[in-house]
């Protein structure tokens, strides 16, 4: 099967005119080949210092990589073909290898491998599908692939005829811009029949179209003098036009006059995708049962927070407890030593009560940066990691905006969520991560990475880390906000929320302010983010908190055994850290069964607003 894919992919590129990579006509191994050093994979040999598996992942990563940088022009048949043909090699490398001779590490390589594999084939499946739809917008775009395509292989340049394409593709969109603006004036509705996500998709493709263009000029205008003299006036001309093209889409099709203030535009992936994804982070619910547990956590953070709001003199009115915490903020340039109070603090208890190994130099070098009120539109709390990022009013913010930043980054929730950001945080882990078992970081996933943040909130609530009712209430609006992160991220990519009715539940259950409900529904829906991002905060936490209780309460590890074990596996989906830590069976056809939550009915979509 390999062979012949190869022989295809050379008639693909022959018939491309373009040079065919010395490496892309390696015969396959054979089967009793895979695990010698010199076996003759695409990107070389495997490094026979390292154990058989992590030699194999490390080549892969490094090789992915390549391919990635290489083939980059946009919309690229030949780039999918050539992505296809990698992973398939590797698929056929693991299938040879004797799965049951492996040890218990290596097991778990071999499934997070083939687990990655999958879904990085599915996945080209997902964005061919995701390019037919834009291909009404952008029918001209493989010209520019191929003159990108052809730059990658250094093929000589022939510069009238160059001017001559790229003159003819002025032509071809002025073409389609003619044909959408008929299809809209018979529309008569300003929309034209047109999905706006999809419209939006195809507006950023044209931009990027325009800079691969850009790039791909840049290499030879001045260098080649002929080129130049016959290549300058068309490329102008053309990129101008591909400007306005993109404006014109986003103008007049998707109807946005403000781009300093646009409107809210996700591109929801549905279902199916979705089954996809949790199937590649080994989550064994669905997403409507996902949704339920996140409604059963929110039931129990809003009674919590109902009791914290008597213990403040509010009665049952949780909502005043939340404002009267919303004031108890640090007074403008006074927040960065609050933040350092806070860092210090957390580790101080960590340690009191040894929890995890915090290695000298984690604590001594993470650093401070200020958010600007530009990215504050998007990121309106602490961003963090070695360096955490601080959210806090500068001048320039009118006083509207300048009052919500300081109530929605009081004392209070940023007490609750410092050590989430530094240590035990992402702090932490990013700096263990860079030092054990570092072959499986190109398996990282956000329910490793924020669910280990997230569980320590909720292992510090139950550790007592709250000295007050106003430390509960912070540490519950960020608990009760990430249930609501499930809730309306996964409905969205359902179809059954739009992105305002997100804005109005954050706003409603959640006591966010309006600009930063606004700011996190942006961020979630706007394609920074995958789909699954929001929700593996509380869902990865709750994986955690499961597998704490098998291994910790129960008494067969101490919680700094625990917890360094944890880190010490990398960021791999948690599925695969339970059969690191304990003594669960594995197979190589292995499919996530796990319900760390037990068995869940498929619920409704969200508590109802009071």
């Amino acid at each position: 099967m390999l062979k012949s894919t190869l022989l295809q992919l050379v008639v693909i590129l022959l018939v491309c005119g373009i040079t065919v990579p010395v490496g892309l006509a390696v015969e396959p191994p054979s089967s009793n080949e895979t695990a010698s050093d010199d076996s003759p994979h695409p990107g070389g040999v495997i490094d026979a210092t390292l154990p058989q598996l992590r030699g194999m992942i490390e080549l892969y990563s490094a090789d992915r990589r390549n391919i990635g940088r290489f083939y980059d022009a946009p919309m690229s048949k030949l780039a999918s073909v050539r992505t296809r043909e990698y992973l398939q090699h590797w698929q056929e490398t693991l299938d040879s290898i004797d799965f049951e001779a492996l040890d218990r590490d290596q097991k778990i390589d071999h499934l997070l491998f083939q687990n990655d594999l999958r879904y990085r084939l599915r996945s080209l499946q997902h964005q061919q599908l995701k390019e037919q739809q834009i291909e009404q917008f952008v029918p001209f775009a493989g010209v520019i692939t191929s003159l990108q395509e052809n730059r990658r292989q250094v093929d000589p340049v022939d510069g009238k005829q160059i001017a001559n394409v790229l003159t003819d593709l002025v032509e071809a969109v002025k073409k389609v811009r003619t044909e959408i603006e008929q299809q809209l004036k018979e529309a008569g509705d300003g929309e034209g029949g047109f999905e706006i996500a999809v419209a939006n998709r195809a507006s950023r493709m044209v931009t990027r179209l325009q800079r691969t263009l850009s790039g791909w000029y840049g290499f030879y205008a001045g260098y080649d003098p002929l080129f130049t003299w016959w290549v300058e006036k068309p490329y102008k001309e053309l990129e101008k036009t591909l400007k306005g093209y993109s404006k014109f889409i986003r103008t007049k099709v998707m109807a946005i006059q403000d781009d300093d203030d646009p409107p809210i535009i996700g591109d929801p992936v549905g279902r199916e995708e979705l089954m996809s994804m949790l199937e590649h982070e080994m989550i064994a619910y669905s997403p409507e049962q996902l949704i339920e547990i996140a409604r059963q956590e929110f039931d129990w953070c809003r009674k919590e927070m109902v009791r914290a709001a008597q213990d403040l003199g509010y009665g049952d009115d949780w909502r005043k407890a939340l404002e009267h915490v919303k004031e108890l903020h640090v007074e403008p340039g006074k927040q960065p030593d609050l933040i350092r109070e806070l860092a210090h603090e957390a580790v101080t208890f960590l340690e009191e009560r040894d929890l995890v190994t915090i290695p000298a130099l984690c604590k001594e070098t993470w650093r401070m940066e200020m958010l600007s009120a530009a990215r504050q539109k998007t990121s309106p709390y602490f961003l963090g990691g070695e360096t955490i990022m601080v959210a806090f009013p500068t001048h320039e913010m009118e006083h509207q905006d300048k009052r919500m930043s300081m109530r929605g980054n009081n004392r209070h929730f940023a007490r609750a969520t410092v050590h989430h950001e530094l240590i035990p945080g992402h702090h932490l882990q990013g700096f263990m991560t860079s030092r054990h078992r570092t072959h499986r970081r190109g398996f990282g996933t956000p329910f490793w990475m924020e669910g280990w943040a997230l569980y320590w909130e909720m292992l510090l609530w139950d550790k007592d880390f709250a000295e007050s009712a106003e430390n509960r209430v912070g540490m519950l609006f960020w608990r009760t906000h990430r249930c609501a992160r499930i809730i309306f991220s996964l409905s969205y990519h359902l179809g059954q929320m739009s992105a305002e009715e997100a804005i109005d539940f954050l706003v409603e259950n959640v006591g966010h302010e309006r600009n930063n409900a606004t700011a996190e529904v942006r961020r979630s829906v706007s394609g920074s983010y995958g789909p699954l991002y929001q929700a593996a905060y509380m869902l990865g936490g709750l994986q955690l908190m499961a597998l704490h209780r098998e291994l910790v309460d129960s008494g067969q590890m101490t919680d700094r055994e625990f917890h360094d074990r944890v880190l010490k596996n990398n960021s791999i989906p948690i599925d695969m850290v339970r059969a690191a830590l304990s003594d669960v069976e594995l197979k190589r056809d292995h499919r996530p069964s796990w319900l760390f939550y037990g068995a869940v009915a498929e619920g409704g979509i969200a508590p109802a607003g009071e």
